[in-house]
């Protein structure tokens, strides 16, 4: 059988300007295939980490939950039961750990760009060397040179990219926003950044941390909407052994492992009014209990949360506790979305092309000016997440043309007077709507480029596509595909 990864030694250069691997570092490999897991495994260990191997999801979550923190992790997309990038999507302590390297199946670009949107910070395609693992792990481990910063705020341990976005940051809005930021860090007090999904929350709450006299401490984020209450609570908290089914060894809580530094509340509105009374407890004494605990543990924690709900109208709607909102709501930011900072997006789309194309080790090349001009004209409702992932699929699928998404043509009954913008079609839609319109089109769009790239051989592109010839079929029909309309 076939070596798909050739046990061939390889190390890292002393002298290269990326980091090289610390003695005993624990790294996790989530891979199902028992060969390819031993291959990795016994490659990682060959260079200095220790490998932590898991063949499904279930026992990653379980490895990281006795692990806590890992250098870096390879994650194949595809597992028996959850899948790599559901884990991905559900673990919060599996981006907030390190790095994320993503195996993707061999001519499946749907699932490079459907992991990269995850949070994936790199990928590799099946088959690949010991030389294609070395490369990745060199360019999510390495260490930017530090660029001159517009803003004078200190930095963190990953200051220098902090440093180089805010310096993005020229808008007036913005710019008042970083003068409240730096008299909001000097006060050990609780900041609600408030804002729609994707302006930019957590680098204003990362901004704080670094210019805040607990820099040196710990920076850690919780996503309260990415788990159900009865995980988030030992996620927060912690839990000792046999505290549930499951339990089978004491696990610190994120509170603990912040004490000193500060924690990052994202989606602090999703938070069960169960874990809302724990909360304000932990900020009105500053000491709490792990689940299944009999002790109360105390901390010494800055937090920082963020919404994009309007928190006042849940407190007057009986989802959220009043006590706990004016807590929170000591000092109150609230970020302005993309399409009222527009002359911000060419410094943001330099910067993303620039970094991506570094990152997946493409040619960096320049956005056409008509391109350039979408962009500063479309509303992004997804804000600057959704222009960071639109160039991140730009950069991964080398496909610098406009989507349909971006030039759809307004109908001539609803066009006003004026020259219509080119996101109009989408004006008075809710969020939910425009965010499966956007999900139709990506569908849509790698359907197209399958069928080109089979030459409408409809079995073949069914099968590449791992989806029934029926199924296909429908879809093409549903789109109203034909053989001069898929995309070049």
């Amino acid at each position: 059988m076939e070596e798909r990864f050739p046990m061939k030694a390889s190390s890292f250069d002393a002298a290269s300007p990326y980091a090289t691997p610390i003695a005993g570092r624990p790294v996790l490999v989530v891979e199902s295939d028992p060969d390819q897991r031993r291959r990795v495994t016994t490659q990682l260990a060959s260079w200095g980490y220790t490998p932590l191997a898991a063949g499904t999801a279930e026992e990653a979550l379980e490895l990281l939950a006795r692990a806590g923190r890992v250098a870096f992790s390879v994650v194949a997309i595809r597992l028996p039961g959850m899948s790599g990038i559901d884990l991905l999507r559900r673990a919060g302590e599996l981006s907030a750990s390190g790095p994320v390297i993503m195996v993707a199946d061999n001519g499946h670009s749907s699932q490079i760009v459907e992991a990269i949107q995850a949070g994936a910070d790199d990928f590799l395609r099946r088959p690949y060397t010991a030389e294609d693992l070395e490369h990745v792990i060199r360019g999510v481990s390495g260490r930017p040179r530090r660029e001159p910063a517009a803003a004078a705020l200190p930095v963190e341990e990953n200051g220098d990219r902090v440093q180089r976005e805010l310096a993005m940051l020229t808008s007036q809005q913005m710019r008042e926003i970083l003068s409240v930021i730096e008299q909001a860090a000097r006060a050990d007090v609780t900041v609600l950044v408030c804002g729609e999904t994707g302006v930019g929350k957590e680098l204003v709450a990362r901004a704080i941390h670094a210019h805040s006299p607990r820099r040196r401490s710990t920076f850690v984020k919780v996503n309260c909407a990415a788990m159900p209450r009865e995980l988030l609570e030992s996620e927060l908290f912690g839990h000792e052994r046999g505290a549930f089914t499951g339990a089978h060894q004491r696990k610190p809580g994120r509170f603990e492992l912040a004490d000193g530094g500060t924690i990052f509340l994202d989606e602090i509105g999703e938070l069960h009014p169960a874990l809302q009374a724990k909360l304000l407890h932990v900020l009105q004494d500053g000491e709490f209990s792990r689940v299944g605990g009999r002790h109360n543990i105390r901390v010494d924690v800055r937090v920082i949360c963020a919404t994009n709900r309007d928190l006042a109208r849940e407190v007057a709607g009986n989802r959220f506790r009043e006590d706990l909102f004016y807590r929170l709501n000591v000092i109150n930011i609230l970020v302005p979305p993309l399409r009222e900072r527009r002359e911000e997006i060419p410094a943001l789309v330099d910067y993303f092309v620039h970094r991506y194309s570094r990152l997946f080790n493409f040619p960096e090349r320049e956005v056409p000016p008509e391109a350039m001009a979408a962009f500063m004209q479309y509303n992004w409702p997804g804000n600057i997440r959704e222009l960071e992932n639109f160039i991140k699929r730009m950069i991964v699928l080398q496909d610098f043309a406009l989507p349909r998404t971006l030039m759809a043509p307004v109908p001539v009954a609803a066009a006003p007077a004026a020259v219509p913008e080119p996101f109009a079609a989408t004006k008075g839609l809710s969020l939910k709507e425009i965010s499966r319109r956007a999900v139709l089109e990506a569908e849509r769009e790698v359907i197209c480029r399958a069928l080109e790239q089979c030459r409408w051989n409809r079995v073949k592109t069914a099968k590449m596509l791992k989806i029934s010839y029926r199924a296909l079929l429908y879809k093409i029909k549903d789109m109203g595909l034909k053989q001069d309309s898929a995309a070049s």
